[in-house]
């Protein structure tokens, strides 16, 4: 298709440099979400064959608050990599925000998969494939000046994803009543030790659970790429709106409703 090799070479090419691009929306006027899925599926290759593996993915825009702010009407999904996943140790961690561009924090829900996920599943069902549950930090980019862009833009850069932060592991079986504490719960998130934003559960598509099938569906449409598999992780969309992070800022959460611990992480 017409510009897809282009526009993947120059993603491909500007990988891990923070470098800023013009939206590929604003210069194809047939950029859609085809051809968005073309580019990242070139983008893709590149990344595994320079030895990245994938481990999970990313599902993004599912806090409908965030779609008049960013002019998007409907979620959208991405990677995450060995390269871009990091498990701190004792709630605390520390990332670089070097080679990001225009970085954001997003607190989020993290689910892992002991078995492949089933299309249309409910709620329970999907928590069968579940073996664990936790909190953790989406760090998310955009190379497109002042976070402007369509959505097929976000398609082609991976779903915005620059890296994930996840806190400590808590299997389903620790959680009561795990499927409406997960829609119910409450979190807070501070930058410095002041209070910033709140957000619960229901913020993500009703629930972390209905954003993960929403996921399994939108992949089942997608041939091309594979569907999420066991031992996977999955990171259910923002909680809260996304925030501009810097260099020395320190941001922590605080969980209520559900046994899940917060976490902190320092920027550097």
């Amino acid at each position: 298709m017409e510009n897809v090799e282009g526009f993947a070479a120059e993603l491909i090419g500007a990988l891990g440099s923070a470098q800023t691009i013009a939206p590929f929306s604003a210069r194809d006027p047939a950029f859609d979400a085809a051809r968005a899925y073309a580019v990242a599926a070139r983008v893709h290759a590149a990344r595994l064959a320079r030895g990245e593996q994938p481990v999970g993915r990313k599902i993004g825009f599912t806090n409908r608050a965030l779609w008049d702010e960013y002019g998007v009407r409907e979620p959208i999904w991405g990677f995450v990599y060995d390269t871009t996943l990091f498990r701190p140790r004792g709630g605390r961690a520390t990332a670089p925000l070097a080679g990001l561009a225009a970085p954001k924090i997003e607190p989020e829900i993290v689910l892992h998969f002991r078995t492949a996920p089933p299309r249309h599943a409910n709620e329970a069902a999907l928590l069968d494939c579940i073996d664990w549950i936790a909190h953790g930090f989406e760090v998310v980019q955009s190379p497109f000046p002042g976070w402007k862009f369509q959505v097929a833009d976000t398609i082609a850069v991976n779903g915005l994803h620059g890296a994930l932060y996840v806190g400590e592991p808590v299997p389903v079986a620790a959680i009561p009543d795990c499927a409406r504490r997960l829609q119910a719960f409450r979190l807070a998130l501070h930058r410095g030790g002041a209070g910033v934003a709140a957000g619960t559960g229901a913020n993500v598509l009703g629930s972390p659970l209905l954003a993960m099938a929403h996921l399994v569906e939108v992949l089942a449409q997608l041939p091309e790429f594979p569907p999420v598999a066991a031992g996977d992780v999955v990171t259910t969309g923002t909680l809260t709106a996304a925030l501009d992070v810097a260099p020395g800022e320190t941001w922590s959460t605080t969980l209520s409703g559900i046994p899940l611990p917060g976490l902190a992480i320092t920027f550097k």
